[in-house]
């Protein structure tokens, strides 16, 4: 019997869990780089971990450069310009760059999040009328594009996840985006905070997607900048326990908890199922995750 390493596949509770950020901070990894690792990703045995890559608006025309012949490759577009901008950019990208979604922040912690939320939902709706008609084949990538509003946790916030819910219902691909971490410690929530806008997108049937200090799986503190970082493992066994049905405090706990072995278990009893609600994050290192997860036992080879 051959000795060779099987490749186990990633468990569908980790399916496209984390977006491919090496360009953005604090990786800031060059787009030749960049381009260089997600392309070994994609061949790599985790393949299945690893969603699309996450490119600057502004970096989409100088990101052509970086194709190879015959090369397609999914690409998620993070908006660094206004909102009004983003479809010139985008129009302007390399046809084999297949745009499946656009991230784009409606405001500033502090601002109404409405007439932001408007401009992306007016783009979207302008995109899936362009490209969803009659004669528009179905299968075509385009189809697919859908937007993420990533939406301040200050004022404002369930005003706009109402509106974001009442967009899907009315059948426009949008979902909502919090930030989870940052330079400054504000802009990490706290627990019941993240707990509070996970059931709250619970409540309203609304996938949502994260951003920034999500490193590492189990909640830790930063020996560097102090500040505390949430947990991948904690936030997805967080939200499991939210679809099904538990308060706030209850998914606080489980965000705020520094052991694995509940993570680890709450995780291993849900491997197999699809991952609810939570969409995924983008991170600047793929290893990092990807080792975490190893070393739990929660992905892997086998022999």
């Amino acid at each position: 019997m051959s000795t060779a390493a099987v490749t186990a596949p990633i468990p569908p509770l980790f399916l496209r869990l984390v977006d491919d950020a090496a360009v953005f901070p604090p990786g800031n990894a060059a787009l030749a780089d960049a381009f260089t690792g997600h392309r070994e990703y994609r061949r790599a045995w985790y393949a299945d971990l690893v969603g699309v890559l996450l490119l600057p608006a502004t970096e989409l025309k100088d990101a052509a450069a970086y194709l190879t012949d015959g090369e397609e490759i999914a690409i998620g577009v993070v908006g660094d310009v206004p909102i009004a901008q983003l479809p010139r950019l985008t129009a302007a990208a390399d046809g084999r760059m297949k745009i499946k979604q656009i991230e784009a922040a409606v405001a500033k912690r502090g601002e109404d999040p409405q007439p932001g939320l408007r401009a992306l939902l007016s783009l979207l709706a302008d995109h899936a009328a362009e490209h969803d008609g009659v004669d528009h084949d179905p299968a075509a990538p385009a189809a697919d594009l859908i937007g993420y509003a990533e939406i301040p946790l200050t004022w404002g916030l369930l005003s706009a996840l109402d509106t974001v819910a009442q967009a899907r219902a009315d059948g426009l691909k949008v979902a909502a985006k919090f930030r989870t971490g940052g330079l400054a410690a504000e802009l990490f929530p706290t627990p019941m905070e993240l707990a509070a806008v996970i059931c709250a997108c619970r409540d309203r049937n609304l996938p949502f997607k994260l951003t920034a200090g999500l490193h590492h799986a189990v909640r830790h503190t930063d020996p560097e900048t102090g500040f505390v970082h949430h947990g991948f493992l904690n936030v997805l066994a967080g939200t499991c326990a939210a679809a099904d049905g538990g308060e706030v405090a209850d998914v606080a706990a489980i965000i705020g908890t520094t052991q694995p072995l509940t993570l680890m278990e709450a995780a291993r009893s849900r491997r197999n199922q699809s991952r609810p609600l939570w969409v995924g994050y983008g991170t600047c290192s793929i290893a990092e995750p990807l080792e975490d997860l190893a070393q739990l036992g929660l992905v892997g080879r086998t022999e």
